[in-house]
């Protein structure tokens, strides 16, 4: 068994298969760019379309994202209120309460 992981391991990082397949990788690539470039430039002319079109398919977007809204029903709205003005009412004591200890700290020390 050891000398199949040995064989598996030098076959894994065999340089010269590396070399290859990197270059078998880039070529396609290189030519899949500049049939992208020519398509582009296609596809731009072809979607020149007019200002009322444009706009009819943003207001459908919206309206489309609309109506995946959650809105919460009016006991939610008025939990997350109260629970928001207490967190205001929470932390302004708390702030408040750390400038007096700070302000008492530099009165006993001046």
């Amino acid at each position: 068994m050891a000398e199949v992981r040995k064989k598996e391991k030098v076959e894994k990082y065999n340089i010269d298969e590396m070399a290859v397949k990197k270059n078998e990788k880039e070529k396609p690539k290189k030519v899949e760019k500049k049939n992208s470039k020519k398509n582009n430039k296609k596809k731009v002319k072809e979607e020149k379309k007019s200002l009322w079109v444009r706009f009819r398919i943003f207001c459908h977007g919206v309206k489309s994202e609309f109506t995946k809204i959650h809105w919460p029903s009016k006991k939610d709205m008025v939990r997350y209120s109260i629970a928001s003005i207490f967190f205001i009412i929470f932390c302004a004591l708390f702030f408040y309460l750390i400038n007096v200890i700070f302000a008492l700290v530099q009165t006993l020390f001046n």
